[in-house]
């Protein structure tokens, strides 16, 4: 079968015989995609003014309700969406419960916040500032809706949550949406937008997909659009350097490659609960959805005396993991997603393994349980170790996107603060310690260059949400290397998807010139 796209308000089919989907275990082909012959230009303006257009006349709530119905509707089908992972991405129940959940979390979240914005169709910003000595002129800062797309170019390894963590807020600020899912995993993204589509939630134009290659999608975007990518580096400085988002200054937001890091600090030693706690996290995070997370550990960091310790208990952790055909219940790891993602380990393992020795796995030839090597796309969990962190070079600057991370030993707090800024800008660091100077000092030291910083103390034992879960109420995104970008973080994820404005007037009609009522809610102090 062929997955049409949905564009311009009607399904179309792209021409030629297209690109196809396969099952990572079996290497068997599920469908095909194409986006040849698709009109991109005329989308994007359907959207604007069709899509556009009618979520601008809804308010705020009215928009909420709407996210509310669309999650309510992915709800009923997520043992689809389930039984989709399994066959596209080799998804374990835990990977795909991480995705479709999370993805359903993520829209249930924005639609409550969305309701206690109100009647509202635009939002104050702030307090009233005053411009003379009566106080009779005075400004205010508004936030309006853009009048443009949303254009959301996604990665592979998040099919359901990567749309509605980007377009749960898009769509609450009145934005219409234009989906681009990762080529290898478009099927599940497909037959979300399909159910949406038939449950008639949203206005024609609010929704569309284009499954295949971009093409020339970028060369119609404006400067009142949105381009919200997640992906690699690479692909991150060509859309940002493309000739047409330069010329029309159109916003663009990153999310790209990161190498995160899990901090042991001094005062752990093993038989601790910490040091336990932060073993398992660091074996949760190579093993779930085989380590293709953005902000999955790629670095162990812990104290030279420790680490010979940690290395043998992370490895005696993985021993006991089954990893393979993830239809059999005792299958705690699948494939990654193709034989290309494959490669890509593979090749990150080999130049890593010039600077780290092997603790654990590996092996590019190791058997999976009920799976064909030669056709499956296995990685074998591998930890290695690196125990000169510093002059390493391919430990810092290579991220193997599966199931890997590397051991490195630090000697002092200083010591460790460079080897974790050797990173070049993360999503994401976790710090594992009952001393409080120290992880004051690690946040002080390393904070600039991290998005989210995660404490774990024994007070908090096990509650914590976890080093590589992301939470619609907090920020979600990092400096440098990760991309530079931001997203979620409660009703600040609105702020991507608004355009600020200042009016300067008699103190008492500014919001009345906006065209607001005067009881309209700010949107944050």
């Amino acid at each position: 079968m062929k997955l049409p796209n949905y564009v311009s308000g009607e399904w179309k089919e792209g021409a030629g015989a297209g690109e196809p989907l396969v099952d990572p275990v079996t290497g068997e082909e599920l469908a095909r995609i194409s986006s040849q012959e698709i009109g991109v230009a005329g989308a994007l303006e359907f959207a604007r003014s069709h899509g556009g257009a009618a979520l601008r006349q809804q308010t705020y709530r009215e928009r909420a309700e709407m996210l509310g119905k669309v999650a309510e509707v992915m709800t009923a089908n997520r043992d689809e969406y389930f039984r989709i992972s399994l066959l596209n991405s080799g998804a374990t129940q835990a990977d795909a419960s991480f995705d479709v959940d999370g993805a359903i979390y993520t829209m249930k979240y924005y639609a409550k916040i969305g309701k206690a914005l109100g009647e509202s169709k635009m939002l104050k910003e702030g307090g009233v500032l005053s411009l003379s000595k009566t106080g009779e002129f005075a400004a205010q800062h508004f936030l309006a809706p853009s009048k443009g797309a949303a254009v959301f170019i996604n990665a592979f390894n998040f099919p359901a949550w990567g749309l509605c963590e980007k377009a749960a807020p898009a769509l609450l600020s009145g934005v219409p949406i234009l989906a681009k899912p990762a080529s290898a995993t478009a099927w599940l993204t497909h037959r979300i937008v399909e159910d949406i589509v038939k449950a008639g939630i949203l206005p024609a134009g609010t929704i569309s997909i284009l499954c295949g290659s971009a093409r020339d999608l970028l060369d119609h975007v404006s400067e009142s659009d949105i381009v919200s990518f997640t992906g690699s580096a690479d692909t991150a400085m060509r859309i940002r350097g493309h000739e047409n988002i330069l010329r029309r200054s159109v916003r663009v937001n990153v999310e790209a490659d990161s190498i995160n890091s899990a901090i042991l600090g001094p005062d752990a030693a093993p038989g601790t609960e910490i040091f336990d706690s932060f073993v398992k996290e660091v074996v949760r995070e190579m093993t779930l959805k085989a380590g293709q997370k953005c902000t999955a550990i790629r670095r162990v960091l812990v104290p030279r005396q420790q680490f010979q310790a940690v290395g043998e208990a992370i490895a005696a952790r993985l021993s006991s993991t089954k990893v393979g055909n993830p239809r059999n219940p005792e299958v705690k790891v699948g494939p990654v997603v193709n034989k290309t993602q494959q490669a890509a380990c593979f090749e990150g393992l080999r130049r890593l393994k010039q600077e780290s020795e092997v603790v654990f796995g590996g092996d590019e030839k190791f058997q999976p349980i009920e799976a064909d090597v030669q056709r499956s796309s296995f990685v074998q969990p591998t930890l290695l170790a690196c125990k000169n962190g510093l002059d390493a070079k391919y430990v810092h600057d290579v991220e193997v996107f599966g199931p890997a991370a590397t051991l490195v030993a630090y000697d002092s707090l200083e010591n460790l603060i460079a080897i974790a800024r050797r990173g070049l800008g993360s999503l994401v660091v976790s710090v594992f310690s009952n001393d409080p100077g120290f992880v004051q000092n690690v946040v002080l030291g390393i904070g600039d260059l991290h998005g989210r910083i995660l404490v774990v103390d024994s007070s908090v034992g096990n509650q914590h949400t976890g080093h590589g879960n992301v939470v619609p109420s907090c920020l979600h995104g990092g400096p440098g290397r990760a991309g530079g970008g931001e997203e979620l973080a409660g009703l600040r994820a609105l702020l991507l998807y608004h355009r600020r404005f200042v009016v300067q007037g008699p103190s008492g009609r500014l919001a009345e010139l906006a065209g607001l009522s005067a009881d309209t809610s700010l949107f944050y102090s």
